[in-house]
């Protein structure tokens, strides 16, 4: 089989052209969304529940495109489709299990190790989708719902944009998977404190956003509030994925990675026997 060799070190969901100027047009729309209110002055209205509506009627079918776009790029067929509403499933089924306690949330490590196996494209709209499905499954749907969306979606892509996916293999990989759950746990946890934090604009404390401040202040107030409030929860949430990455990793990475070339994600197989023997001459 001369594709068995190869199978292993080729990108499931390959990242083309226009999965990438849909994924930086996503990305530039969370940005602006996320960052908007340092910039604002003091009469401009903060409350991010005000441009949550927009941001997911935006969010919506960005997130089509990138589907659309990597399917397109990848020569995909539904069956990628499928694997992908599974694992969203998984996710969201996996996400009510600790979330309320110490930050303990499971979906992160399959969220890692996912994105690492299907890419960046893919894995951008798997950390999305989980987040809406599990945000319908609890009821944990409101204006922070579109920033949880687009936060996972960047968790799940950086796996995929980690080095050494031809070759990287073993203790190795999961060493570098588990290194990058620990640093993203602590970065999705700011990141969705600046989407709250901007709710506390207006109050007299030393760690409350001041609308129209200079950024660098703010930043630093930022800093302290992080720091405050939600290190110990971020902290939970970084062991949770390392210690579920190193333990169960290896096995679920052997796991995607077979369950996406039996969905024919790579290249085609083919069986160098079969193909001798169509080219030699019949004898007379």
């Amino acid at each position: 089989m001369s594709a068995a060799g190869t199978a292993g070190a080729a990108r499931p969901v390959r990242l083309g052209r226009r999965s990438v100027a849909a994924l930086v047009l996503i990305s530039a729309v969370g940005v602006i969304a996320f960052g908007w209110p340092l910039l604002a002055d003091s009469a401009a209205g903060l409350a991010h529940s005000k441009d949550a509506p927009w941001l997911f009627a935006a969010l919506l079918p960005l997130l089509v495109a990138v589907v659309v776009a990597t399917i397109s790029d990848s020569g995909l067929d539904a069956k990628a489709v499928a694997m992908l509403g599974v694992l969203a499933a998984v996710g969201a089924a996996l996400r009510p299990l600790g979330a309320g306690t110490a930050g303990l949330e499971p979906m992160f490590f399959l969220m890692v190790l996912s994105g690492r196996v299907l890419g960046p494209g893919f894995g951008f709209v798997l950390g999305s989708v989980t987040i809406f499905a599990s945000a319908l499954l609890t009821g944990g749907v409101g204006p922070w719902m579109p920033f949880q969306m687009l936060a996972m979606g960047w968790f799940t892509m950086g796996a995929g944009l980690l080095p050494g996916w031809q070759r990287l293999r073993g203790r190795a990989e999961v060493a570098l998977l588990a290194l990058y759950g620990a640093v993203a746990a602590f970065a999705y946890g700011t990141i969705m404190n600046l989407q709250g934090w901007t709710y506390l604009g207006g109050l007299s404390t030393g760690v409350s956003f001041v609308p129209g401040d200079p950024v660098h202040e703010n930043l630093v107030r930022f800093l302290a509030y992080c720091l405050a409030t939600s290190m110990g929860w971020d902290l939970g949430r970084a062991v949770l994925t390392v210690v579920l990455t190193l333990t169960v990793g290896p096995a679920l990475l052997k796991a995607l990675r077979r369950a996406t070339r039996r969905a024919a994600f790579a290249a085609p197989v083919t069986f160098e026997g079969a193909n001798e023997a169509a080219s030699t001459p019949p004898s007379p």
